[in-house]
């Protein structure tokens, strides 16, 4: 039988014309055709159209003595049903490819699709130690047969069996070896696509922001090649979006955020932490209203809020509030990179509640959490909380040493506003040390980056700046309209964040306009930054 597989599809095609070329073909597809068919559909978010065409296309391989073939469609097959949620049709698929197996695979050749997905559904089961041999056992005959499709995908699923039980470095450098297979082009479409998702949101579970961000450069690259594309524009969009607001793209980060809450279904997993990313950027910016909307967006579709909310409770001056949430999601939460954000959070509030112990055993447990995720950005929260209980205990010379050193890790990931943040309390460890002159500086560099990023929640914590701007005539609702203005928002998409009608953002805009005497977008932008509206 013949066992080596190689891919049917041409290098970066355009899959909508692609798509209407075959549906419009009036002879009797082949079933490379059909299966070229599959990928287009799938690639254009036809997922059940996918399936109809693979299901074709196993049946005419079958008649051409192609089994081979044929159950490699059928894996697809399995392999779209089981993304879409149906299980039980993939189970009634799964008895069907034993049975084409059992008939025309006696020597066993094939076997590797068989222990892929029962694998996959004994991992997913979280039974990682009875999955790991079977999906190694997949990938070896996936190599062997140069499948080099489910060669990635078993891949892919021992690299997450290793990082569940532990085996870290083994998990990277199984996930290193299948994307050097996706980058250069030698796997499918929907292999390509599952690979960059998976490997980005196991990246962000470990807190590995410099590769995640290298990961997710590369999967919007592909997706920008890929003409018509639907899949991969949800969650991973929301993770590309999250990364713009740690690099300091509050603009973009917004853009992408509003792009995958309009599009995905407004109940869904992926519209729900859309609204959360939403609702952090309009805290960030002091939009409080928009962000309290937006967590209850987020809350109404089974996302977790915290610790954005209790962020936004401390800043409206209810800290406790703040904590109850905490401890709530706390209770329920045993993903160790959650925790440590909310246990972050808990630091921070508990000492603006002055409850000091709650703060220092938060702390106690970052730390140990610390010894696991071993990555510059765990380590920046440990140290920047380490250094917060230094100063709420009083001892400024051993809180200073640990913000430096939080300061010089935010810098390594890139991180402009959680460095701010730290600035101010290196500022305040430094005032307490009697080094006056270097607390005004580094409090100065803290305000620079809050200006930069329109932090307008920081900037109004912090004490006024020599010449700080005059007051202005603009409403609240104005000063919204204006500050997303100068963050180079167009009306439509400020409708959107403001959930306003066009008509009443263009009214908003010519309103503000006349009260501060200015006829275009720029001086207007430039007022907002003058008066530190943005």
């Amino acid at each position: 039988m013949e066992t080596n597989v190689t891919s049917v599809l041409p290098p970066r095609p355009d899959w909508a014309t692609e798509y209407a070329e075959l549906s419009a073909s009036e002879g009797d597809l082949g079933p490379e055709d059909l299966e070229r068919g599959a990928v287009a559909a799938h690639v254009l978010g036809e997922d059940e159209q996918a399936v109809n065409l693979l299901d074709r296309a196993h049946r005419r391989y079958l008649e051409q003595g192609l089994p081979d073939r044929a159950a490699r469609c059928v894996f697809w097959l399995i392999f779209h049903l089981r993304n879409a949620g149906q299980t039980a049709r993939a189970a009634g698929w799964i008895a069907r490819l034993r049975h084409i197996l059992d008939d025309y695979d006696p020597d066993g050749q094939l076997s590797y699709l068989t222990l892929l997905g029962e694998g996959v559904s004994l991992m997913q089961a979280g039974a990682v130690n009875e999955a790991l041999p079977m999906v190694e056992q997949a990938a070896a005959g996936a190599r062997a047969a140069g499948d080099d499709d489910l060669f990635v995908l078993a891949g892919l699923a021992r690299g997450r069996c290793l990082d569940v039980q532990g085996h870290k470095t083994q998990s990277l450098a199984a996930l290193d070896e299948i994307m050097v297979y996706v980058v250069s082009d030698r796997v499918a479409p929907q292999v390509v696509g599952l690979a960059y998702c998976s490997v980005i949101s196991l990246c962000m579970d470990r807190f590995d922001m410099q590769r995640a961000a290298e990961w997710t450069q590369a999967l919007t690259r592909w997706c920008d090649a890929q003409s018509g594309l639907m899949p991969y524009r949800g969650e991973c969009q929301v993770h590309r979006a999250e990364i713009l607001q740690l690099h300091g793209s509050w603009v973009e980060a917004t853009e992408q955020a509003v792009q995958v809450s309009q599009r995905m279904p407004a109940a869904g997993f992926v519209a729900g932490a859309a609204h959360y990313r939403l609702a952090e950027l309009h805290r960030l910016r002091g939009q409080y209203d928009l962000a309290e909307r937006s967590y209850a967006a987020a809350a109404s579709c089974g996302r977790e809020v915290q610790p954005g909310l209790a962020y936004l409770r401390l800043a409206q001056g209810k800290p406790a509030a703040g904590l109850a949430g905490l401890d709530r999601a706390l209770a329920e939460s045993r993903n160790p990179a959650r925790r440590s954000l909310l246990l972050a959070a808990k630091v921070e509030i508990a000492l603006a509640a002055d409850t000091i112990e709650a703060a220092r055993a938060a702390l106690a447990e970052l730390e140990k959490t610390a010894e696991v995720i071993q990555t510059p950005y765990m380590a920046a929260l440990v140290a920047h909380a380490a250094g917060q209980v230094g100063l709420a205990e009083d001892d400024p010379q051993a809180a200073l040493p640990l913000l430096r050193r939080a300061w010089a890790l935010w810098q390594q990931v890139d991180a402009p506003y959680e460095a701010a943040r730290t600035r101010v309390q290196v500022s305040a460890a430094c005032r307490a040390l009697g080094d006056d002159d270097a607390a005004r500086m580094e409090l100065d560099a803290a305000r620079t980056v809050f200006e930069q990023l329109g932090a307008q929640s920081d900037l109004a914590s912090l004490a006024p700046a020599e010449g700080a701007a005059p007051g202005h005539p603009l409403t609240a609702r104005e000063c919204e309209v204006l500050a997303l203005v100068a963050q180079g928002h167009t009306n439509r998409g400020i409708a959107t964040i403001l959930f306003l009608s066009e008509k009443t953002v263009a009214r908003h805009l010519s309103n503000i306009f006349t009260k501060i005497n200015v006829n275009s977008r720029a001086a207007a932008t430039a007022y907002a930054y003058e008066h530190r509206l943005v």
